[in-house]
């Protein structure tokens, strides 16, 4: 049989791209913190110490989940068990206690959110049953996301998602609430309804439109799941809730929030939650985001002479009313020196800020970035974060180290006055920028209006029998597609060179394809013509090879059907 074979592969692998080792590294650093012993928050540590700011651990949970989810859609799909048991673990970690028992004191109220407040409200620790849309929307969206990228129904089981409240020295004894995916959309939904589908709570009494939007993408992977269309009906409402509040202020950035009691729109002030929203809500209403975009960024998110920065908001407001008053004949850069002079005198005279923490900002707008297509600004911005916010490599893991300093000004002997971002939450640092450099352009969108069916899974070859660390830990994954039209499934390992790290000189693994289809199939290493076999259907054959991967070297391997007849069975999802 192996003479009827060709003994070299002829498939140019170059036009399949693979992960950069950046990209690797921050999706080796999810691996890293999530697989932690429970209890061990290493490196995930917020500003606000009660998981009650933007950077708590459910934010960074989630957002490193929803990296997961676009690597593995839009990159490396035929990685199944590469990604399941990562997203698996960050679901696990965020059913923790440390991450949702914060609801309780919340669900008290406070005059920050409810300025007419004369007495707390009685609280309860059910995290998901009323309000709290910024952990349930969340936990919702990864629990979905889970089901559609795997077709595994873990968590639309009965009693699957389970939350004990059980403090060792105050209550009247343990409370535990059960719930699973559909319930946990229920109560979603019915939270939607009371508020009068504008949304639901995230504190008591106010309504932010950015997470509602991961709850909205959640109903429509479940739907495709379900074979039913309620997300339509949500958006209906939601759409026509908003088209009479007015979700869009009059400087073009999405409100900051609702206060419900009061009837109030607060006002926003800076690009934080616009950018933030934009990138999920980009998924279903990209008409919206993109022609927004153009009157959002400005002044926000400047290039001058090739030098992309974040501004500080307190600089882009005043840089945002200098071009609109301004001439057309004042440049950039005079404007940019201009608004910097202003925020200093305005810091002059309130040196103290109002709110004692810093939004990330940074975060938000490299995924809106990502997800816009954005190139040159996100590489810009890229191009900062590696020269300006410390990235650092731990245990073959890219990250951005903490820093609380919002930003600094400068005196650049090129470009003169200047101002330097300098703030990295953990969610940025551990999450949102490499969201951020795993996404691709409409990533968020595409997945939405074409997501992962049982057929599809069920019939599209993948690789099994790899896992994210590599077999003895020293093998990691590039490259892992699908073509149907060539009928070949590629794979790229790389053996561990970490810096600082003992790697082992050799590993030997043995990548298995599944879910071929009949036909004779070949498997190519680095090329050459390994083994050859006749298959006879997903469900029945399976092909495994094995190979042995270098420290520091790449290792090709393509399973391709070799009889030139057309593959019935291996049509679905491709690269």
């Amino acid at each position: 049989m192996a003479q009827s074979v060709p003994q070299t592969l002829s498939l140019d692998l170059s036009q399949y791209p693979k992960l950069s080792p950046a990209q690797l590294g921050h999706l080796r650093h999810f691996h890293n913190l999530a697989f932690q012993p429970d209890g061990e928050w290493a490196k995930m540590g917020a500003q606000e110490p009660l998981q009650e700011f933007l950077d708590a651990y459910r934010y960074q949970l989630a957002t490193m989940a929803y990296a997961v989810g676009v690597a593995h859609y839009h990159r490396l799909p035929a990685l199944r068990s590469i990604f399941k048991p990562l997203l698996r673990q960050l679901i696990h970690k965020m059913l923790r206690k440390e991450v949702w028992a914060y609801w309780f004191n919340t669900s008290l109220g406070g005059t920050r959110t409810d300025p007419g407040l004369q007495k707390l409200r009685e609280p309860w620790a059910d995290p998901v049953v009323r309000e709290n849309i910024m952990y349930s929307g969340h936990l919702l969206l990864m629990t979905s996301l889970y089901a559609m990228l795997f077709d595994d129904d873990e968590f639309e089981k009965p009693e699957s998602l389970v939350f004990k409240w059980d403090p060792i020295f105050f209550g009247l004894g343990d409370e535990t609430f059960f719930y699973d995916n559909r319930s946990l959309q229920a109560a979603i939904t019915r939270e939607m309804e009371r508020n009068g589908w504008v949304g639901v709570c995230c504190e008591p009494n106010v309504v932010f439109v950015v997470c509602n939007q991961f709850p909205i993408i959640a109903m429509k992977y479940n739907d495709s799941r379900d074979g039913t269309n309620k997300v339509d009906d949500v958006l209906a409402k939601y759409k026509a809730a908003w088209d009479k509040k007015g979700m869009v202020a009059s400087n073009n950035l999405l409100i900051d929030f609702w206060m419900v009691k009061q009837d109030y729109i607060v006002p926003p002030t800076d690009v934080g939650w616009t950018a933030w929203a934009g990138a999920f809500m980009h998924s279903w209403n990209p008409q919206l985001v993109e022609s927004l975009y153009p009157k959002q960024a400005p002044g926000f998110i400047t290039n001058i002479s090739g030098r992309v920065r974040l501004q500080p908001p307190i600089v882009a407001n005043h840089y945002r009313k200098l071009s609109a008053a301004a001439s057309p004949s004042i440049s950039d850069r005079d404007r940019l020196e201009k608004a910097i002079d202003l925020a200093k005198a305005d810091l002059a005279q309130n040196p103290v800020p109002n709110f004692p923490y810093t939004k990330p900002c940074f975060g938000y707008v490299v995924q809106w970035l990502s997800e816009l297509g954005q190139t040159e600004l996100l590489d810009g911005l890229f191009a900062y974060a590696d020269q300006d916010l410390n990235p650092t490599w731990d245990n073959g893991g890219l990250f951005y180290p903490r820093n609380d300093t919002p930003f600094i000004f400068t005196r650049d002997k090129e470009d003169g006055e200047g101002v330097k971002w300098t703030h990295v939450s953990p969610f940025c640092g551990n999450a949102a920028i490499g969201y951020a450099r795993v996404n691709v352009k409409d990533g968020q969108r595409i997945m939405y209006e074409n997501p992962w069916t049982r057929e599809s899974l069920a019939h599209t070859p993948w690789i099994d029998n790899l896992d994210f660390v590599g077999k003895e830990h020293g093998v990691s994954v590039r490259r892992g597609v699908w073509d149907k039209d060539a009928h070949a499934l590629i794979l790229t390992l790389k053996g561990w060179d970490f810096e600082g790290r003992a790697c082992p000189e050799k590993v030997g693994v043995e990548p298995v394809a599944r879910n071929l289809g009949p036909g004779k199939w070949a498997v190519y290493v680095d090329g050459k013509l390994r083994a050859s076999k006749e298959l006879h259907g997903p469900a029945r054959d399976d092909f495994k090879v094995n190979c042995d991967v270098k420290r520091g070297q790449e290792v090709d391997v393509v399973f391709m059907r070799v009889d030139g007849g057309m593959n019935g069975h291996a049509n679905g999802h491709s690269r």
